[in-house]
């Protein structure tokens, strides 16, 4: 049976649990052990599958075809392990779960309550991705004293009795602020926010202080006095450059030092892999700059890992990336001169269409080179066949039923689908690629898988048309029926993918298509 990591969160939202998480996986990662790693969120949707990315960020597509929780790309990025969807369990699943069972007369007549019923369905829920490691991590969303959060909080305190202790680890991830006009951190929002978890049962092994700048002894001391924790255990995790500086940052506080010895677990002295990767970017004097055409723009998180895949191709190429936020909405081609690159990522809906549009029209003819992901790489099919082919009406059929040109339409099997949430083309999927093309050649590969997540597709019927004037498609699906990637011939690097290789991109293992599109801006 495998020790448990419990993370928690107080005083406020986005503290940075999940990079907190990935970080203890990865450094437990380095000891040698197997971990697994899950989340756990409160809120009441079965899935983020149907949420705007302005509520929760992006939507993390998983290889067997979960819309999850973004942490679950920190999770990937920083482990080798590949996640699924028994790692994101929302309060709407268990619940679904719960009332489904009783529907079903599962509960034999029982009165059906929070406790036993719905906190029994979190352990069991929890308990699902225990096999084969060592360790699992497991961190729960929102803040403590959050209504919908009690159960699992409950559900984690159940399980640390029935585990023992001994195999069973909290750390709180907290916030302590720094009141500029008194040059003072202030620890009270740290002590109210374990004085409730305290409240709720859980006492807290780990505290990890999130803050603008570093936590000094003093406070450390302070803070290990009011929550009843080891000084030792009260980490300091100040505002970082890079995300991938918090390993390092744990490391040096001998936080995986702290958690090996708290499980019985030998510790190794071991140099992290995470020091390569944080001195490239740091020494890295040129930098790439990328457009990035979105029309989610105003919340950076609803193209997380687009950045950081972008982050990762910049560190094979040994060069820093800068991101130049474009809103589709509010198209200026003054960003798209300056840029090195541009990229247009995937969406849904009509909104910002014909920003997109221009900003690959532009990408094409400045021969400047331009990347298209999902929605971005339908957009250069209709952008062509409206500037090159004539087809001035093209379009897809998601923005308009009745064109003339359905250069992108759905695909059959979607017609008759009502459901909006887990009804897509979703997960890992194979992709032919062509001989003698640049997708080929990136590669360097005949088959390959990846990760999709739309309805919508290349109209065959215009294929033949697109390809008399220059366009390939060279990469398909094994039995050839779909477009997975196109490119153009007289081109430096104009690259259009169906499927989101951003969620394969790691920092160790860059994706090679993003390695290869800041390798030519450069």
């Amino acid at each position: 049976m495998p020790c448990y990591i419990f993370v928690t969160g107080g005083v406020l939202s986005s503290l940075g649990k999940g990079v907190a998480s990935a970080s203890i996986a990865s450094l437990l990662e380095e000891q040698g052990l197997k971990i697994n790693i899950q989340k756990l969120d409160p809120y009441l949707n079965v899935d983020p599958g149907t949420m705007s990315p302005y509520q929760h960020g992006e939507v993390y597509v998983t290889e067997d075809g979960a819309e999850t929780d973004l942490d679950l790309g920190h999770y990937e990025r920083f482990t080798n392990r590949f996640t699924s969807k028994k790692n994101n369990v929302t309060a709407g699943r268990v619940y679904y779960n719960v009332i489904q069972r009783e529907r079903e007369g599962g509960y034999l007549g029982a009165t059906v309550q929070v406790i036993p019923h719905i906190t029994d369905e979190i352990k069991r829920l929890i308990r699902e991705v225990e096999e084969d490691c060592d360790v699992v991590i497991v961190e729960i969303g929102g803040t403590v004293g959050d209504i919908e959060g009690l159960p699992f909080l409950e559900a984690v305190r159940q399980l640390s009795m029935e585990l023992g202790r001994e195999k069973v680890l909290f750390v709180h991830t907290t916030y302590v602020p720094y009141v500029k006009s008194a040059g003072e951190l202030k620890t009270k929002p740290t002590q109210h926010s374990v004085k409730e978890l305290r409240a709720i049962g859980i006492q807290p092994d780990i505290i990890l202080c999130r803050s603008e700048i570093d936590i000094p002894e003093s406070i450390k001391e302070k803070i290990a006095l009011f929550t009843n924790v080891k000084k030792s255990a009260v980490i300091s995790a100040p505002d970082v450059e890079f995300i991938y500086e918090v390993p390092l940052l744990f490391k040096r506080q001998g936080l995986d030092r702290l958690i090996t010895q708290h499980f019985g677990f030998e510790y190794k002295e071991r140099e992290s892999r995470w020091e390569s990767i944080v001195q490239t970017l740091k020494s890295s004097e040129r930098e790439v700059k990328i457009a990035l055409v979105g029309k989610y723009v105003s919340l950076k998180d609803s193209y997380k890992s687009v950045v950081e895949a972008l982050i990762h191709g910049g560190i094979a190429n040994g060069v820093r990336v800068k991101v130049l936020w474009t809103n589709a909405e509010d198209y200026q081609e003054e960003l798209l001169d300056e840029a090195d690159g541009i990229l247009v990522p995937g969406g849904f809906g009509e909104r910002g269409i014909e920003g997109k549009l221009k900003a690959l029209n532009y990408g094409r003819l400045s021969k400047k080179p331009t990347f298209g992901i999902c929605l971005g790489m339908q957009l250069m099919c209709v952008e062509f066949a409206r500037n090159v082919l004539g087809l001035i009406d093209a379009n897809s059929t998601e923005f308009n039923p009745f064109t003339p040109h359905p250069v992108i339409d759905i695909m059959e099997e979607q017609k008759n689908i009502k459901e909006l949430g887990g009804t897509m083309r979703l997960g890992s999927y194979p992709c032919k690629l062509v001989e003698g093309t640049k997708a080929r050649q990136i590669y360097q590969k005949d088959l390959i898988y990846e990760r999709h997540r739309h309805r919508y597709e290349f109209n065959n019927k215009y294929r033949e048309l697109f390809e008399r004037h220059g366009m390939v498609f060279s990469g398909l699906s094994p039995d050839g029926k779909l477009v997975e990637i196109v490119e153009l011939k007289d081109h430096p690097w104009y690259i259009g993918c169906q499927f989101h290789p951003e969620f394969k991109s790691k920092p160790h293992s860059p994706h090679p298509l993003f390695v290869s599109f800041i390798f030519s801006c450069l």
